[in-house]
């Protein structure tokens, strides 16, 4: 699993606390957005947390790594250039965000991202595109935020989909053993064939010989 995820995946979803604290300068205390939580939770049906952005799951708060408090002086220079990303084109790299978080500031902008947290939460699926795949998965990112299941997992994704995915990339892969299997098969079936008239020569060879005695 990628090490920026901040959680491992079992039973319920880990997911959204989505993009706390961008909003703010400096140190300030962190402000989740609950809107987005709220729809993916309700949308998907699956229970999520802060993992799908953040670097700590349990959002940006705190003094553990991954966290505002734990921050080093180089990262919150870092961190504070993150909360300046306004317009979409940005380069971001947020010390507090994990890969997913950072796309969805340069891609979206904080401006239109803090529109969309009131006005239409569903629509930062649309506003990312469905191009981007973090995870090579066969699933885009947006898809995902949607799903409510972890765009930088590529273990972690609706089961049809990386079933499908799988057996796309790996066809080739797929009719090679399937043939080299038929093959085996197939000489299998004529060396043991090959075995029972052996045998059968074998019996009857005394028979013959005992015919023939004078």
């Amino acid at each position: 699993m990628n090490p920026r995820i901040g959680a491992a995946v079992s039973g319920t979803v880990p997911v959204v606390c989505l993009v706390a604290a961008l909003a703010f300068g400096g140190v300030a205390p962190a402000a989740a957005y609950p809107e987005f939580e709220t729809f993916v939770e309700m949308h998907s049906g699956r229970s999520i947390d802060c993992s799908l952005c953040h670097t700590h799951p349990d959002g940006p708060e705190g003094v553990r790594p991954g966290q505002i408090r734990a921050l080093t002086p180089e990262e919150l220079e870092r961190l504070n250039q993150a909360r300046g990303a306004f317009e979409p084109g940005t380069r971001v790299d947020s010390p507090i965000l994990n890969d997913f978080g950072d796309l969805i500031l340069r891609v979206v902008g904080k401006r239109r991202f803090l529109e969309l947290r009131t006005s239409d939460p569903e629509a930062l699926a649309a506003e990312l595109g469905f191009d981007s795949d973090l995870d090579g998965d066969g699933i885009p990112d947006a898809q995902e935020y949607l799903q409510g299941t972890h765009p930088l997992d590529s273990q972690h994704g609706d089961p049809w989909l990386l079933f499908r995915n799988n057996l796309r990339a790996y066809a080739l892969h797929l009719t090679l053993i399937l043939l080299a299997t038929l093959l085996g098969l197939y000489g299998l079936h004529h060396l043991l064939a090959w075995f029972d008239v052996t045998a059968q020569a074998a019996v009857s060879e005394p028979g013959r010989k005992e015919g023939s005695a004078p």
